[in-house]
């Protein structure tokens, strides 16, 4: 088994001459595995190329051929990435709270940025984010309680079937489900007390989706 060095100059090799077509520097090398001195990449070179890793193209400078990656991760790499995914699962991004929405009878859209709250980084890590405080039990059934908090990622488009913030005439807000029908628009509750709105396509504009929810016991 390769060592976490030798693994680790492979990878960044193979990685390099996929997106660049050309091997990478030695300078390059040193900076990418953490080495001082050229003389440590040559040793790993000579290495790997021992165990017919990669193999010298001649007459070309910086010419390093990747014959073959290995079947199993040094386990220092491992240890090294559970060590990272463990550190990402418990940091956490502060994002912008907007203020309360209804999850019954539309209100008027609240956009207050003097507030925020803290996520999970995992739940925000790709897009744009914003949080609202649900107010009513029409999502019930979505499991969406009074109270909970809505992390929704921005975007003015949905699919059919999404969870969204729908603006209503530009200035009341509710999170629904949307479905979408040539030009017209439903926005379906998730509970049997309450009734599907149906509403001209102009009239809706999607401010977001939900992509998750926190709850506070």
């Amino acid at each position: 088994m390769l060592t976490e060095k030798q693994y680790n100059l492979l990878v960044f090799i193979n990685k390099i001459n996929k997106e660049k077509g050309q091997c990478p520097s030695f300078d390059e090398m040193k900076e990418a595995i953490g080495l001082k001195s050229k003389s440590g990449i040559h040793a790993l070179i000579s290495s790997l190329e021992e165990r017919n890793f990669i193999r010298r193209l001649p007459h070309k400078a910086r010419a390093l051929e990747v014959i073959r990656m290995p079947r199993f991760k040094p386990q220092a790499v491992i240890d090294e990435e559970k060590k990272r995914e463990q550190a990402l699962k418990n940091s956490s991004a502060v994002i912008p709270l907007y203020g309360k929405i209804a999850a019954g009878t539309p209100i008027e859209a609240i956009a207050n940025e003097t507030e925020t709250i803290q996520v999970p980084f995992e739940m925000v890590a790709l897009g744009q984010f914003y949080a609202l405080k649900i107010e009513g039990d029409s999502m019930i059934e979505a499991g969406i309680m009074d109270g909970d908090t809505a992390i929704i990622r921005k975007q003015n488009q949905a699919d059919n079937g999404k969870i969204v913030v729908a603006l209503v005439d530009n200035q009341e807000a509710t999170l629904k489900i949307l479905k979408k029908d040539r030009d017209m628009v439903r926005l379906i509750p998730c509970n049997k007390d309450y009734e599907t709105r149906v509403l001209s396509a102009d009239r809706v504009k999607v401010q977001g989706v939900l992509s998750g929810i926190i709850r506070q016991y």
